[in-house]
């Protein structure tokens, strides 16, 4: 008997069918190691040796591991194709050996691209030794990453209350949105105008053309800077008399793009399909991992973490073969395209992702798919296709016209492209993020020196606007430019940032939280370069020469850590007021934004004499006056709240405009718990009409529409479909709702209170008042995330009144507040369960009992283990060091000691939706 050990049990699965009855295929559901939530886990001071613990769930995967193990004629270890799959075998290896259960027994070490029959056997054919310098290159990122988790994290803590670490390379990425924030405020809008005229052909066709000349000189697009100069060209145009000066017609070709890699797949599917990144991976993890069609289980995609965009030569023939087929041969090109990577680690240079079999159309699998797998499975089998299809053939005109008035000319110009062959764009075309399709239409046909018609003349004002917001797609984008993280790290930076709320998303961009923008000053002003660009990027590189065998992983430790720790004893003695000096520069056009009328904008609005300062609480920052207790003016940090005081308003208010119905004035208010709008003011004893912002929405996106919205709340969105009494969406004390009587029932992540539609309003309602939801999720239907291999009973992830749980029907497990319920895998969530029914759970208890509970401390930490270590982009995990546990259970509201272990909002390791989905 031959033992594989992969890493999720769906993988298992496929794979034991495939190699059939000599084989025993096992899985790790990931790692079975990590380092302890502790300090000394890392010990810069011994050569940076690493202690490695087994948690209680590894250490039953091990054990059913080494009992097979034991008598078998060889080990395989075949987990995924990359660093982190190659760093798990590793740890199986040790701990196996460490049982000294492998005396005789040969060890190979096989991977995969996809999840075929064939790839799979081709694998078995051609194994190899577990490679060390992958190893050692998730060593130095895992010990990087925990050093300054451990070491920075205490820092905040104490310079910053109620701050926590973003993580090591989750600090860069917040550092970029949070400098587009600064970018859009201290943008300066520039007035500009444009001229562009109307004129036809002396056979009726109709075009415009831009003026971009007079009397010999180009003017640009900022050129006409104020309505008099646009004015007076205004008034020679319609005087001039206009004729085709030359014309002039080039041939052109696209080209297709690349099939995708890990961050492309990511940015079309954000364009495309509106999927966040952590979603992303999340179905393309089914994908790869297999469905079963016409009896069998098979893998429809290649491993989805690559920086790679070759496919294999038998791929490309079948491509070819696909497109002659299904287009005609004209869209096969004569010879087959070549691409190549620009990643520097040949090591990690796998398969672009594309389908494993180019013949299986996205409508002959969409059956046996859901929704989103379908919709993720065409995206990738079109873009491949379309890789190796014929380029476009194009045809650019451009016709330059003269305007003659009097003695002067003005020059203007017409662009037109025409498709004269449609090649790849007959079935794909790449989104974009920000930039503006410039490509018009057909130009009529017109000759030099034909005379044209004015049909008129158009003078239009024009703004220059800021840089827009990060989009999730365009931020992975950057990232990828600047060389930051890499490609299993990409979804779940984004998720931490998200999850942290140092970010929010409001209409599919990023917006900077005030905590994030806090923390993102406070690492600017004294660890300047761990949050630089180049400084991480550099990083990267040298993790990819480790893993190329170039140079020594614990020399790039010794070097990162010899100015790492002197920067952090520099911190050790800056006084509160050097601190908030820091802040209050580094934060002024966001907190200090100058006044219209020229005054200081730091000047205390209550008293006279009073300097606004950012100040420091327990629980968070806000501005005070310096003159304080005397002067107890206070005010959020939003820009909002200072235009309040910049406009002789109340403050921390802002106008939004008049209710048409009542007309009285629509505020935005800052309040004790937050934000809120209100309509009209106080009167005696009747309160004004109020609404709080729903999670997720920014005071800088609301606009008087959306307050008039939020204030006609509760509104009816359907009737009951028995009682047919109405059904009402609102916003209450624990947030969005909707309610039938008595019944109510909270709103998922994903719904909106001022969208959700009847259907979905009623779905809520009937779970609810069915009993469906129990008494934790409410009427939230959930997420399936497939079956338990076990019970063979689906395993449902749910949102509830006390956060995101999986249940089983049986038992409900709470998910521990760093694993998202957007994100979260089957693989991931069994280990929750089972820690959940080993403390005698049930369906009416919660997996997290109490900050030291036997679930939350002992049990729910192994739970952890899965998601980690993932892509080691985090920082230290959240665990209680062993030593505490018993003192933990005693007092479940007592935190460890910041030397001793890390508290739970030092975990930076994210959930890992690569590893064992099933």
């Amino acid at each position: 008997m031959k033992v594989v050990v992969v890493e999720s049990p769906a993988k298992a699965k496929t794979i034991n069918k495939y190699l059939g009855r000599d084989y025993e295929v096992l899985a790790s559901f990931g790692h079975i190691r990590d380092l302890p939530a502790k300090d000394g886990s890392v010990d810069p001071e011994n050569d940076f040796h690493m202690l490695w613990e087994l948690e209680d769930r590894g250490a039953k995967r091990l054990s059913e591991i080494a009992r097979a193990v034991k008598g078998a004629d060889k080990l395989i270890l075949a987990t995924d194709p990359d660093r982190e799959g190659e760093a798990i075998s590793w740890h199986v290896l040790e701990a196996l050996n460490a049982k000294r259960v492998l005396k005789g027994v040969p060890i190979e070490r096989v991977t995969f691209n996809a999840i075929t029959k064939d790839s799979v056997a081709a694998a078995m054919r051609a194994p190899r030794e577990i490679d060390q310098a992958l190893v050692d290159a998730y060593l130095a990122r895992r010990a990087l990453d925990y050093l300054v988790g451990f070491t920075l994290s205490p820092v905040l803590w104490r310079k910053l209350p109620g701050s926590r670490s973003a993580g090591r390379v989750q600090s860069v990425a917040l550092r970029l949105v949070c400098d587009r924030e600064r970018e859009i405020e201290s943008f300066v809008a520039r007035e500009y105008w444009s001229l562009v005229a109307t004129l036809a052909t002396k056979d009726g066709g109709v075009f415009d053309a831009r003026l971009v000349g007079a009397d010999g000189k180009k003017i640009t697009r900022l050129d006409i800077g104020n309505g008099e100069d646009a004015e007076r060209f205004k008034k020679d145009l319609d005087l001039a008399t206009f004729a085709v000066s030359t014309i002039e017609a080039k041939p052109a070709k696209r080209h297709p793009q690349p099939p995708f890699t890990t961050s492309t797949l990511q940015q079309e599917a954000s364009r495309k399909l509106g999927m966040a990144p952590a979603q992303t991976m999340r179905v393309a993890q089914r994908l790869y991992e297999g469905v079963e069609i016409g009896g069998e289980t098979v893998g429809l995609i290649t491993y989805m973490r690559t920086d790679g965009v070759d496919m294999a030569p038998e791929a490309v023939r079948a491509a070819r073969a696909v497109i002659g087929r299904e287009f005609g041969d004209r869209y096969v090109p004569d010879v087959p395209r070549k691409y190549t990577t620009k990643a520097k680690n040949a090591q990690e240079a796998h398969e672009a992702v594309r389908p494993t079999d180019m013949g299986r159309l996205p409508k002959q699998v969409a059956r046996y798919l859901d929704a989103e797998q379908a919709r993720l499975y065409e995206l990738i089998w079109v873009r491949t296709i379309a890789s190796q299809m014929e380029s476009a053939q194009l045809e650019r005109t451009t016709a330059d016209i003269a305007a003659k008035v009097g003695p002067r000319t003005l020059e203007l110009r017409a662009t037109g492209q025409v498709v004269k062959f449609d090649g790849f764009l007959t079935l794909y075309q790449e989104g974009r993020d920000d930039e503006e399709d410039e490509e018009s239409g057909r130009l009529p046909p017109m000759s030099a020196g034909d005379p044209l018609k004015r049909e008129r003349i158009a003078a239009t004002q024009h703004f220059t606007e800021p840089p827009p917001r990060y989009s999730e797609a365009s931020l992975v984008k950057r990232m990828e430019e600047l060389g930051i993280g890499r490609p299993s790290t990409y979804a779940s930076i984004l998720q931490v940032l998200k999850d942290r709320e140092y970010v929010t998303l409001d209409k599919k961009r990023l917006h900077a939280h005030d905590k994030g923008r806090i923390v993102i000053a406070f690492l600017e002003a004294f660890f300047k370069r761990y949050v630089e660009y180049d400084f991480t990027a550099a990083l990267e590189e040298q993790l990819d020469r480790i893993s190329n065998h170039e140079i020594d992983w614990k020399q790039v430790l010794r070097d990162f850590w010899r100015d790492f720790s002197a920067a952090v004893g520099d911190t050790k003695d800056l006084r509160t007021t050097q601190v908030l000096d820091a802040l209050n520069d580094y934060l002024a056009p966001h907190i200090f934004p100058p006044k219209a009328d020229g005054t200081n904008p730091r000047a205390c609005p209550s008293c006279a004499d009073g300097q606004l300062s950012l100040k420091l609480g327990k629980f968070g920052s806000f501005i005070g006056c310096s003159n304080y207790p005397e002067c107890r003016y206070t005010r959020q940090l939003s820009a909002a709240a200072a235009d309040g005081d910049a406009e002789g308003g109340q403050p921390g208010t802002r106008a939004l405009g008049k209710d048409p119905a009542t007309g009285l004035e629509v505020t935005l208010r800052d309040g004790r718990f937050g934000p809120f709008i209100q309509l009209g003011e106080a009167e005696g004893d009747v309160k004004p009409k109020r609404s709080s912002l729903p999670k997720g929405t920014t005071p800088a996106a609301v606009d008087l529409e959306k307050a008039l919205a939020l204030l006609s709340l509760p509104r009816e969105v359907a009737k009951h479909p028995e009682s047919g009494e109405p059904i009402k969406a609102g916003i209450g004390r624990f947030g969005p709702y909707v309610q039938h009587g008595k019944t109510y029932a909270s709103l998922g992540r994903d719904d909106d209170v001022l969208e959700i539609g009847a259907n979905r309003a009623i779905d809520l309602i009937v779970a609810k008042e069915s009993g469906a939801g129990g008494r934790r999720g409410g009427g939230d239907p959930g997420r399936t995330l497939g079956d338990d291999p076990a019970s063979g009973k689906p395993i449902v992830v749910k949102a509830g009144r006390y956060g995101a749980y999986v249940t089983d029907g049986k038992t409900n497990a709470t998910l521990p507040k760093e694993m998202s319920a957007d994100a979260v895998t089957l693989a991931e969530a069994l280990p929750v369960l089972e820690a959940r029914r080993a403390a005698g759970g049930t369906k009416k208890t919660s997996a997290r009992k109490g900050a030291g509970g036997k679930a939350a401390g002992s049990k729910a930490g192994a739970a952890k283990t899965t998601r980690k270590k993932a892509d080691a982009d985090g920082e230290a995990p959240a665990k209680k060091p062993a030593a505490k546990k018993a003192a933990a259970k005693k007092a479940p509201a007592k935190k460890p000691a910041a030397k001793k272990a890390a508290p739970a909002d030092v975990a930076e390791a994210p959930p890992r939706a690569r590893k064992a989905a099933s």
